[in-house]
């Protein structure tokens, strides 16, 4: 039986991975079985830049951090080694970089995720992971909305040329 102190310091990396949990927009598992040291310091150091968090945690915890953040429906893929990766700012950034890196090692599989304080299946990590980053997106949008400024006012244009030609006849 553990002694008071490790149960202590567990029940305190348990609610410290609920907190996380409940403050991040986005949060998903990895398998990382058969990852060198090398490839980890990459992929943990790309997940820091992007403002992502990579923590290795026993499934166990994982899955009593998600109870007490009310949770439900990811015992059943906490099997086997696994990561966490914790997302604060965006919803895409973590999910597109495990993408990418999993593309060259094939062993680096999504197991699910969390999103907005719901569980998340594995294909709804892989369309985020997919979709363009929130700068692309805005500059798509300002894009669409310049053309229909753009073709409203070539229409008035007309318009009035339209009106000012029979004003004169």
């Amino acid at each position: 039986m553990p002694s008071a102190k490790v149960l202590e310091a567990k029940k305190a990396q348990v609610k410290e991975l609920a907190e996380k949990i409940q403050s991040a927009k986005m949060v998903f598992f990895v398998d990382y079985k058969g990852i060198t040291v090398d490839e980890d310091k990459e992929i943990r150091k790309a997940y820091r830049e992007s403002g992502n968090e990579c923590m290795v945690v026993k499934n166990s915890l994982i899955k009593l951090a998600c109870k007490e953040a009310n949770i439900e429906g990811l015992d059943s893929v906490l099997e086997g080694p696994t990561a966490v990766v914790i997302g604060t700012e965006e919803y895409t950034t973590g999910p597109k970089i495990a993408h990418d890196f999993a593309k060259t090692h094939e062993f680096y599989q999504f197991k699910a995720g969390i999103m907005d304080g719901k569980a998340v299946s594995v294909d709804e990590v892989k369309k985020l992971a997919k979709l363009p980053s929130k700068e692309v997106l805005l500059t798509q949008l300002a894009s669409a909305l310049i053309g229909n400024i753009r073709n409203l006012a070539v229409v008035l244009d007309q318009v009035a040329k339209k009106n000012e030609e029979s004003v004169s006849a």
